[in-house]
């Protein structure tokens, strides 16, 4: 029996590293993805669907696709959109646009999802990324950390309301992680600055260092699995130990 998941932005970062994990575990896997383009790596071994997550024309697309490849057991809700903005230089209006750029494609998956397992019958499982900002903000950040905060709110209460149909919905709050867009970041830095966010990363993580992307991929693949299958409701920080650290460097 082939099993079938949906991820949202699963073309590049820590979404790439999810449906790698999912296809090598021999899964059938339907990406959303806004750029077809950031999936050539994956040489027609997933399913596209190009367009905007938050729209459920697309989602319920996904869900048609991944329920014609095989059982439809999960799904991933990763797309997320990294704009900064501050309440006095930006207006309120400006703000819950960008609040709502990221909490919307979750919702709007979450909702495609509820009912497609409900309508089978047959439960299932939605893994949210959150972020170690929901409960740990970096400075500037407030649009993508109160996004972030109420992804744990709704995860919580989507948990304690379809439980009983066997559906679990559960979150993963990753730290820092080494994505291209990481990567790309400390490239366009001096050496020394780059040097300095490196000393700050190990800094800020007990572990020293930021994930790979498997790392946070194979907290998302235990939660939509069987071997997860008494965890509901929860976020799962995946972080290093950063969420337990008084200190934040990055606050600087």
């Amino acid at each position: 029996m082939t099993l079938s998941y949906v991820v949202t932005g699963g073309g590049r970062g820590i979404g790439a590293a999810i449906v790698q994990r999912l296809l090598s575990r021999g899964h059938a896997v339907v990406v959303i993805e806004r750029d077809a383009q950031a999936l050539s790596w994956a040489d027609g071994q997933v399913a596209v669907v190009v367009g905007d997550a938050s729209s459920e024309q697309v989602t319920d697309q996904a869900a048609d696709r991944a329920q014609e490849l095989g059982t439809f057991a999960g799904w991933v809700n990763n797309a997320a959109v990294f704009q900064d903005a501050s309440l006095d230089s930006t207006d309120a209006v400006r703000v819950l646009e960008l609040i709502n750029a990221n909490l919307r494609p979750t919702l709007t998956g979450c909702r495609t999802a509820v009912r497609r397992f409900l309508a089978a019958d047959t439960g299932g499982a939605i893994v949210n990324i959150s972020s170690h900002q929901a409960k740990r903000p970096v400075s500037g950040a407030l649009p993508y950390s109160t996004a972030k905060a109420a992804i744990g709110g709704l995860t919580r209460a989507l948990a304690v309301e379809y439980g009983r149909h066997g559906i679990r919905v559960n979150a993963v709050a990753p730290g820092s992680v080494e994505t291209e867009r990481f990567t790309e970041y400390l490239a366009a830095l001096t050496p020394d600055a780059a040097k300095l966010v490196e000393r700050d990363i190990a800094t800020l993580h007990p572990l020293g260092r930021a994930a790979t992307g498997d790392e946070i991929a194979a907290a998302v693949e235990f939660l939509l699995s069987a071997s997860g299958g008494f965890v509901n409701g929860a976020t799962l920080p995946v972080d290093g130990g950063r969420a337990v650290l008084g200190l934040d460097p990055e606050a600087r």
